[in-house]
């Protein structure tokens, strides 16, 4: 049962109207009750008719309770783990999961800022006091997260194991399990109202959490693309168009059912946002302009480009330096960059890194690819979000901005938090919104298509048509002559049958059977191209983590990710062990928007704008993010 009860409340001095609704639930009216609060009601309010404005009945101090975080994780990190970990068993739904994680941090900002009479919060404005603030704090945030998170991902993917690990933790952290009653004089009572009220004013904001986050109104322009199946038939070659899997064996060698593929969000254009003002056009918050269509030459060199990077994934073709000393640094939208001088940590220029090229293009694929059994694109910044704060929590260097006296680091990840979120939950909404409005083709339908039709540009050694003397025996296309006449492209030749042990490497293939560099049993995401979300995700990330560090750089002036030999996903593969390494947050975003590409998800005309529309929404985010800090 769900209701919803319009309430006048007055926010420390301001008067907003807030939707008070709370659903009705095992984690909301069951799971934990307040005495005296009515904690049961519909709509989450107390007897007496507050809301959401709340301090102690008679003005006193609340108390503290047992929640208690030993070591260095602050009670706000150990539930955003928590958080994560849900996540990877859900479904890859980055804007699902985008949302949750603004949520979960709107929440722990606003049980946080109850005890800070100069903060704002974002949802529910409570106002409380403590003689033991840092303690009543811990159990603020953690039953504001306990609460979200348990709503959130009840009914999600790998629900049952979640519930239950949120349960032990709360047991364990703050001494409380199911049906426990919860003195409403309490910090742990702010947290709860704090959690409901954020539920309350989130469920009607444009996603559709109510249905599922289904939106049935689209329906898509093309008939489904069998990917086990050569070509493909486009009634609109610059829409996208949906596939069907053939069953397959996950790498760890789980069946996977295969299907037909249906849009995931396509209302998310008009989801409430955190600091990007609503859209002047329906479900278009931010508007790049029109990709190119098949009429323009940009459309079929997005094409080429992409059929190029499929062809340099050849191990042992070439070789590349991927240090900092000569890739990065590039102008927002561009790739344009040559590295840096110095590392501005050390005053020392940066060691070179060559690496095989095929190892590199393959490893960025995969590294940043975020799909299932993964954080997604959202989770993953927050990784190197908490990666960051460890850093420069063991250098005492926790000064939000770059500047002033260093925070406790509940404080920091609080802050950090609904920043980084914000931004990223923003640039699920833009960056869908484009999706929507757009809905532009994905490469393996541009490819298949065009190549179908011989329409694809002759390239010598890359896209050739495949003639008699081709197809000779010992000639190049020899494996091909049941096709003269078609189109043949050098490229990736599709997922080996046993990925740990064998590699497909590059050869020529019929254009009308291409695959992107991915796992039979994802191939390509659910919904349309343009814009990329992982380069505005990033973007997002990476400004936001510029930003609230004060610094560009990563602590010690570069992050090494290693990626060892043998482990990659798709194929056997790299050859031998090697580092990603970035110098900045900005250097790493722009390689997730590139490795795109190189993994066939992307033209490049998906990724520039969407780095640019990341760099608007942590703009925004940011900046609203400091006047609810400073209020």
């Amino acid at each position: 049962m769900r209701a919803c009860v319009e309430r006048s409340v007055t926010r420390r001095g301001a008067l907003v109207v807030l939707a008070i609704a709370v659903v009705a639930g095992p984690l909301t009216a069951g799971l934990i009750g307040i005495p005296g609060d009515d904690s049961g009601a519909a709509d989450g309010s107390a007897a007496d008719g507050s809301a959401a404005d709340r301090s102690a009945a008679d003005g006193s101090a609340v108390s503290a309770g047992d929640c208690s975080f030993g070591g260095p994780r602050s009670a706000a990190r150990v539930w955003h783990e928590l958080a994560l970990e849900a996540i990877r068993r859900d479904e890859p739904n980055p804007t699902v999961h985008s949302r949750n994680l603004y949520h979960l941090s709107a929440a722990m900002w606003d049980a946080w800022a109850a005890f800070d009479p100069a903060s704002t919060a974002v949802y529910v404005d409570e106002q409380a006091t403590s003689t033991n603030i840092a303690r009543a704090r811990d159990d603020a945030v953690s039953l504001a997260a306990f609460v979200v998170l348990g709503e959130r991902y009840a009914d999600a993917v790998g629900g049952p194991e979640t519930l239950e690990t949120l349960r032990s933790v709360l047991a364990g952290t703050c001494g409380l399990d199911y049906g426990d009653p919860i003195d409403s004089n309490s910090a742990a009572a702010v947290g709860v109202r704090v959690a409901r009220g954020v539920l309350a004013a989130t469920v009607d904001d444009g996603s559709l959490e109510r249905s599922g986050y289904e939106d049935p109104s689209y329906r898509p322009s093309n008939p489904l693309l069998a990917v086990a199946e050569p070509g493909t038939v486009m009634v609109d070659p610059n829409r996208w168009q949906p596939l069907t899997l053939a069953p397959a064996q996950t790498v760890g060698g789980l069946p996977h059912p295969g299907g037909e593929q249906s849009y995931v969000g396509p209302q998310w254009g008009s989801v409430e946002t955190f600091a990007v003002p609503a859209a002047s056009t329906a479900g278009l918050p931010v508007d790049p302009g029109p990709p190119p269509l098949i009429t323009d030459p940009a459309f079929v060199e997005g094409v080429v480009d992409v059929l190029r990077a499929s062809a340099g994934l050849e191990a042992g073709s070439a070789v590349i330096d991927i240090s900092p000393a000569v890739m990065g640094n590039s102008p927002l939208g561009t790739d344009w960059g040559t590295g840096h001088a110095v590392n501005p940590a050390t005053g020392r220029a940066y060691d070179t890194n060559v690496v095989d090229r095929a190892d590199y293009a393959r490893a960025i694929a995969e590294y940043w690819a975020d799909g299932p059994a993964s954080e997604t694109p959202p989770g993953h910044w927050n990784l190197l979000a908490n990666d960051v704060s460890d850093a420069l929590a063991a250098s005492g260097d926790l000064s939000i901005g770059g500047a002033g006296a260093p925070v406790d680091r509940l404080e920091w990840d609080v802050k950090l938090y609904l920043a980084l979120n914000g931004a990223l939950h923003d640039a699920a909404v833009v960056a869908w919104g484009t999706k929507r409005h757009y809905d532009y083709v994905r490469p393996i339908s541009m490819i298949r298509y065009l190549g179908g039709r011989g329409e694809l540009p002759h390239v010598d050694g890359l896209i050739e048509t495949i003639t008699a003397d081709s197809a000779r025996p010992g000639e190049r296309h020899a494996h091909l002559s049941g096709f003269v006449g078609e189109v043949a492209v050098y490229a990736w030749r599709g997922a080996p049958a046993d990925p740990r042990t064998e590699t497909s490497g590059v050869g020529w293939i019929r254009a009308v059977e291409w695959v992107p560099y991915q796992q039979p049993t994802f191939v390509t995401p659910s919904f349309p191209g343009y814009v990329s979300g992982h380069s505005t995700f990033s973007r997002a990330g990476a400004d936001v983590l510029t930003a609230f560090t004060g610094s560009p750089f990563f602590p010690g002036g570069i992050y090494r990710h290693p990626v060892p030999e043998g482990s990659l996903l798709h194929e056997e593969g790299p050859t031998r062990t090697f580092e990603l390494q970035w110098a900045t947050y900005q250097d790493a975003a722009d390689e997730a928007g590139r490795s795109r590409i190189w993994g066939g998800i992307h033209v490049p005309v998906d990724d520039y704008p969407g780095r640019l529309m990341g760099a608007k929404c942590a703009e925004l985010a940011w900046a609203r993010a400091q006047d609810l800090f400073r209020s």
